[in-house]
């Protein structure tokens, strides 16, 4: 069996993989001319699989509005070209009822609990170093939040994540370097979560791939799909490369290839950003001051990871605007937020700044499986959650195309519920 895979981020080397793994014959087509370029570049690292939940949740509408005047709003709107998304934005809102949210969620927990478990299975067959290291600390600035955070727990509780909720003081214990003039009213700990580098792990990945066979064709646009009895893939010369199935995992240009045969999907771009800086030296030793792995300051929804020497500050969700402008706005959150939990630890004037386009769907869960287009097969539209979600969806996606039993229960999760 012949597949293409039309994407090399982060869920289409997953996703190429768990194929070639199978045994089929796979020919990745990317337009980057490296695996992990976009959206998969810089995220947060973070694989926590007890905090992946639909940003489309009750009372989050209010919470956006309250937020906007803020200096460090963790969400933002992308200027009038935002208006262009005012039908998602109708969706999205409608999926913010309870009895919307509760299902998407559980679905994805399921998801990227599952995705976790393979994520962490791949890691030890294969012997793989991508920077990883264990440990999730939720920060809780004060009264509000932890009252917030604590009404999450029952959740946690039910998909059986460890966690324990701890006060300022082991918080402090669990990350030495915390700020103390920082106010900390505690924090959610979770040992068996923990962070990564998502591009080098994606690097890795495809040379297992490569090994068992797949091809991957960089600088290389598709330009459009044929579906039917032989599906294609048509390249920038025009010519039409045939195969048995085409499996689309292009993040937000996915929308573009599919409409045109017909397949309208709801899929917007949310930006997200995130810095990244070298850690100075501690007192002249080999260690470094900062964090030891991944946090989440939960007021401002801003990631703090630890990557080898380096420390990642990843968050924001911008709607629309243009894609290659970073703005000044959500950099300075980041930055802020750097300060206030290690100040001095990195050095800012050495920052990588990034911004990638997160490919979301209104309601939240990505779509997995079958197109209900003749040979067409979909892996898309996992939002920021991409890196915790991606190696548990190529995994499905590879079950549901070559006919075998569904790993875990798929509902939410397919195209079904656009519907």
């Amino acid at each position: 069996m012949k597949v293409a895979v039309i994407g090399a981020g982060i869920v289409g080397v997953t996703t190429a993989y768990e194929l070639a793994l199978a045994g089929t014959e796979v020919a990745v087509f990317e337009r980057q001319g490296v695996v992990a370029s976009e959206c998969s570049f810089a995220n947060a690292g973070v694989v926590a699989p007890g905090y992946v939940s639909p940003w489309a949740s009750p009372g989050m509408a209010w919470k956006v509005l309250r937020h906007l005047p803020s200096r460090h709003t963790p969400v933002r709107f992308g200027g009038l070209d935002s208006l262009r998304h005012l039908p998602w934005m109708w969706r999205w809102w409608r999926a913010c009822r309870p009895a919307v949210y509760q299902p998407n969620r559980r679905a994805m927990q399921r998801l990227a609990l599952f995705s976790r478990e393979r994520l962490h299975e791949l890691t030890a067959k294969l012997r793989l170093d991508y920077e990883q290291a264990g440990g999730y600390l939720v920060l809780l600035r004060g009264a509000a939040d932890l009252r917030r955070a604590l009404a999450a727990v029952p959740m946690l509780q039910e998909l059986g994540i460890r966690h324990e909720v701890v006060d300022a003081a082991r918080c402090r214990q669990i990350e030495p370097g915390l700020s103390g003039a920082t106010v900390l009213a505690g924090g959610i700990h979770l040992p068996d979560d923990g962070v990564g580098n998502c591009r080098h792990f994606a690097q890795l990945l495809k040379a297992e791939a490569q090994r068992l066979g797949a091809s991957f064709r960089f600088g290389t646009t598709v330009q459009a799909l044929r579906s039917g009895d032989r599906p294609a893939v048509r390249l920038a010369g025009g010519d039409d490369e045939p195969f048995d199935a085409l499996v689309v995992c292009a993040g937000v240009q996915s929308a573009a290839l599919l409409s045109p045969l017909g397949l309208q999907l709801p899929l917007a771009p949310v930006y997200g950003y995130s810095l990244t800086a070298p850690l100075r030296s501690h007192d002249g030793r080999d260690e470094h001051a900062g964090p030891r792995a991944a946090l989440m300051d939960e007021r401002f929804k801003v990631a703090i990871s630890r990557l080898g020497d380096r420390v990642r500050v990843a968050g924001s969700a911008v709607l629309g605007g243009p894609p290659g402008r970073l703005d000044d706005a959500p950099l300075r959150t980041l930055h802020q937020v750097l300060d206030d939990w290690f100040p001095g630890a990195a050095v800012a004037r050495k920052a990588q700044h990034w911004k990638g386009a997160r490919p979301m769907l209104p309601d939240g869960p990505p779509v997995l499986g079958a197109s209900g287009l003749p040979g067409v097969w979909l892996n898309l539209g996992h939002g920021g959650s991409g890196w915790a979600l991606a190696c548990g969806s190529a995994r499905v996606l590879a079950d549901a195309l070559l006919g075998r039993d569904a790993p875990l229960d798929l509902d939410r999760l397919t195209l079904a519920r656009l519907r």
